[in-house]
């Protein structure tokens, strides 16, 4: 790193008790190019982050090569990740990142235990791995080299433009494992995307970035998520957008609605009432109750852009078992992460009778 000298202390008047207690924490550090950020270089002391039999999620094992996330989407799930450092979901989120400097090696020696079953690995279901930071600390290639020399197969989500840096890697590990890619686009409209998304690379940079996938071989899959009420949801808007898609050379869309979990719900809310607070009401109506939009609203949005997304020939091919599916447990309750009958994702935990039960109480912040 091009960074000596420039390390702070853990017991900095900026660093906050969590990670003040961190034993595997070698330094903090500041530069000039990411001004306002600090970076908390740690030493991981494992790569692999095996998801709970009752998880919500469609996979088994996961890599974050950080924690917190420099494109601070405002709508971003994964912000309540960080309270469990002691950091809060909001401004630390985007500006106190944790940087696993080690995570290639870590990953190496879990992959050659004579237990690792070569199981799918996803990257990017949390923060995403080719935010700004990876242009400086470079993790992504080691990890690449790692998943295919032990024969992994792997998949990578993500809205960073950085991903086209490593498309020559990526190609030649897709010669030994599959390698699924993934570009998350929510949101077209330029100035709207600038104050939502302020961290990421432009809705063109990301397109062009499809774009260079598909040319190097890769089927690649547009993440329409999320799509926002009454800003992104027009039937105008989604066409538009998909036509773009479709013109770059994606092969497939997925979509769903916005999700405004406790922790996020706070920092969205936040925006709204700052850039569109005519549209506060509305939301208060939407989610004043709960993470989800209603019922009502969901179909509404399912019966305007799936025949869209059909007419633009965007529509997914079947699920496998590495990319979706059920677990469930015949006398417990359980949880599902499947589309529903609006051809949403829904993360719901169901009773033993297969109704949806509520998950935590209401969190009315609008």
């Amino acid at each position: 790193m091009r960074w000596e000298g420039q390390a702070l202390t853990a017991e900095a008047a900026d660093a906050l008790p969590g990670l003040a207690r961190m034993s595997n924490l070698i330094r903090s550090v500041r530069t000039p190019e990411f001004d306002g950020m600090v970076f908390h270089e740690v030493v991981a002391k494992s790569a692999l982050n095996k998801v709970g039999a009752n998880s919500v999620v469609p996979f088994t094992w996961t890599i974050n090569p950080f924690r917190g996330c420099g494109h601070a989407c405002v709508y971003c799930f994964a912000r309540p990740s960080h309270q469990y450092l002691e950091l809060d979901a909001g401004r630390d989120f985007d500006t106190q990142l944790i940087v696993k400097t080690n995570i290639a090696d870590a990953l190496r020696r879990e992959l050659a235990r004579p237990s690792w079953n070569h199981e799918h690995v996803a990257l990017g279901t949390n923060t995403d791995p080719y935010q700004r930071a990876e242009g400086r600390y470079r993790l992504m290639p080691g990890i690449i080299s790692a998943l295919a020399d032990s024969g992994t197969p792997f998949s990578i989500l993500t809205k960073g433009s950085l991903l086209r840096r490593d498309l020559p890697l990526l190609a030649d590990a897709a010669t030994k494992v599959p390698v699924d890619l993934a570009m998350s686009i929510a949101i077209f409209d330029d100035d709207l995307q600038q104050t939502l998304e302020p961290g990421t690379p432009t809705t063109a940079a990301r397109l062009a970035t499809v774009s260079a996938a598909a040319q190097a071989g890769f089927d690649v899959s547009v993440f329409m998520m999320p799509v926002l009420p009454f800003l992104t949801d027009s039937e105008e808007h989604l066409d538009a957008a998909l036509a773009r898609i479709k013109e770059a050379g994606a092969t497939s869309v997925t979509y769903s609605g916005l999700h405004l979990r406790p922790g996020v719900k706070e920092w969205f809310a936040r925006w709204l009432n700052t850039f569109r607070p005519d549209l506060t009401p509305r939301y208060r109506t939407l989610y004043g109750d709960g993470a989800y939009a209603p019922k009502h609203y969901r179909r509404a949005l399912a019966a305007r852009i799936k025949p869209l997304i059909r007419a633009h020939g965007l529509e997914r091919a079947p699920l496998d078992q590495n990319t979706g599916g059920v677990q469930s447990s015949a006398d417990t309750p359980r949880r599902v992460d499947a589309r529903d009958s609006d051809g949403e994702w829904r993360r719901t935990r169901l009773s033993l009778d297969g109704e949806p039960a509520r998950i935590g109480g209401p969190a009315t912040l609008f």
